[in-house]
């Protein structure tokens, strides 16, 4: 995988330093002395994404016990990790492109979506917090409150992130600005929870084309769905899957960030070692059609019965 993923990211790096030649994209924390640096843009984002792809729990002992003992010979001009903590920032802007231009999945017609706390302190230290404190806001889930900020993602049923949106913790998932960013340009089905009831998005939706799916909540008043639909909305947990790689094994979340732009690096690497991954959570449609196809006979069994003892 280093050899395919080092190609990928270094052809798009060439073609994305191509379409800014002169001016750099953000600033050097440390001014420079002349001498260009060891480590290219491409190297550096190899090394972030491969971190987030490894059993690794901290990249300070994931770069010095693995990358400079077993690839040295595949990155020969290392630095030390404190100055490579200070380039990582400089592939951000490479790392967010990258995410959206070469690691959205496939438009399939049939979406989930949800959000995910992304949680930057615990809640007991958050009043106490510094680093984000003008930034990151308190939200509620489920489960309770955190304070950070929230990933929006839409991922078709081949378990593929399409699109996603970060912002703070207090934006609710059923937001007009986030959920029409998110489904810019999509047709089809879009399965939601029950956080993204609401008629005027379910109306702006279907005038684009985008059917959006949800439950019921207690004492709303039920309308007749789709078996189709119902069974989708079964498989919902799909999405909540492929969060659970993103955070346990992908660590896009954690409260040891000391830098807002290494936390966003951190997250965008993340996002693109899961794009990477060869298997992810998917829904499998032959067996959603076999089970359509049971439902269906089940529903024509039952109207005969009661029709005939009606009579």
């Amino acid at each position: 995988m280093l050899t395919e993923l080092f190609c990928a990211v270094d052809e798009f790096c060439q073609a994305f330093e191509a379409s800014f030649p002169s001016t750099p994209l953000l600033p050097e924390s440390v001014p420079a002395r002349g001498r260009p640096r060891s480590l290219c843009t491409s190297e550096i984002m190899t090394i972030c994404i491969l971190f987030h792809d490894s059993n690794y729990r901290t990249f300070k002992y994931f770069y010095k016990r693995h990358v400079f003992q077993r690839l040295r010979e595949a990155f020969p001009c290392l630095v030390s990790y404190q100055r490579f903590v200070e380039l990582k920032k400089q592939a951000l802007p490479f790392l967010y492109n990258y995410a959206l231009t070469h690691c959205a999945g496939e438009r399939t017609g049939i979406y989930f979506i949800d959000s995910t706390p992304v949680p930057v302190s615990h809640l007991l230290r958050a009043r106490l917090h510094q680093l984000f404190r003008d930034v990151a806001t308190f939200g509620k889930t489920a489960v309770g409150w955190f304070f950070g900020f929230k990933l929006h993602t839409v991922i078709n049923h081949h378990g593929e992130i399409v699109s996603f949106v970060f912002t703070t913790a207090s934006v609710h998932d059923s937001d007009a600005r986030v959920v029409d960013k998110l489904t810019e340009d999509l047709t089809g089905k879009l399965i939601g929870d029950k956080g993204y009831i609401s008629n005027e998005t379910f109306l702006r939706l279907f005038n684009r084309g985008l059917k959006l799916v949800t439950g019921t909540r207690k004492g709303m008043k039920g309308g007749l769905m789709l078996i189709s639909d119902k069974l989708l909305r079964k498989r919902r947990g799909v999405i909540e899957s492929s969060y659970h790689i993103l955070k346990d094994i992908c660590q896009i979340s954690h409260t040891r960030h000391r830098s807002p732009m290494n936390f966003l690096v951190n997250l965008l690497s993340g996002l693109v070692a899961y794009a990477w991954r060869p298997r992810k959570p998917h829904v499998d449609l032959e067996e959603l059609g076999r089970e359509f196809c049971d439902d269906l006979f089940l529903c024509v069994v039952s109207y005969s019965i009661s029709y005939n003892d009606s009579f």
